[in-house]
């Protein structure tokens, strides 16, 4: 995903079957002078096709369009992506699913927002995701914690993860727990006494060590392999 460059607009585009869904988000971004609206795509074929040839800094993606749906659609757009650096995902969808939440996650998607939200929070998500972090709507990370955290859920996995983990320094291991238990980086400075910038060196750090593109990955990282436990 992609760190808006701060001399020109946070790039978005578009990804929705209903032409009034995305004439009601473009409305909602354009009046926001830092954000610009680069494309419209009703479909995942022709989302993943724009994505290509526009390279926005954000996708707001429907989950359920005809078609590649949004969750193909994800996929196909972050197996593209070498590590940081390409377009993060901002999954919006009407349903309340745990099944989308969870496939969206494992697709790949940065963000994850209802569409009964505020237009604030979708601004405020777009955002988020520009500068290379990760989002949930804080309703859901609950539920994301309690999934994730399931013994064995990530049996597979566990030799190349403890493989990984072993690359890390003490002090990252430590900024690893403390972004799963949702810490910002402000907090993260204070909770362990160091600069800002110097948080944010060590979360580009673990995240690139664990190949993971984001905060959000990191969570999931972190719970499904036990580095830390709800209420722990």
């Amino acid at each position: 995903m992609s760190e808006a460059a701060t001399d020109r607009p946070i790039r978005v585009l578009l990804a929705d079957d209903q032409h009034l869904v995305r004439t009601g988000f473009r409305v909602i971004l354009e009046v926001e002078d830092d954000l610009e609206v680069v494309g419209e795509a009703a479909d995942g074929e022709r989302a993943v096709t724009m994505t290509r040839v526009l390279r926005p800094d954000v996708v707001l993606m429907d989950v359920e369009m005809p078609g590649v749906d949004g969750l193909a659609a994800t996929r196909r757009i972050t197996a593209e992506q070498e590590g940081p650096g390409g377009p993060a995902v901002l999954i919006l969808t009407t349903f309340d699913r745990d099944d989308y939440l969870f496939a969206a996650l494992r697709a790949g998607a940065s963000g994850f927002l209802l569409k009964n939200g505020t237009p604030e929070a979708l601004v405020e998500a777009i955002r988020v995701l520009a500068r290379g972090d990760g989002l949930l709507a804080p309703e859901l990370t609950r539920r994301v914690i309690a999934t994730f955290a399931r013994p064995g859920e990530a049996a597979g996995t566990a030799v190349s993860a403890e493989a990984a983990l072993s690359e890390l320094t003490p002090r990252e291991r430590e900024v690893l727990v403390l972004v799963a238990r949702g810490a910002s980086n402000g907090e993260i400075a204070a909770e362990l006494h160091l600069g800002e910038a110097t948080v944010k060196t060590h979360v580009s750090r673990v995240l690139a060590k664990l190949g993971l593109r984001d905060r959000v990955q990191a969570v999931v990282f972190a719970y499904e392999h036990g580095v830390v436990r709800p209420g722990g």
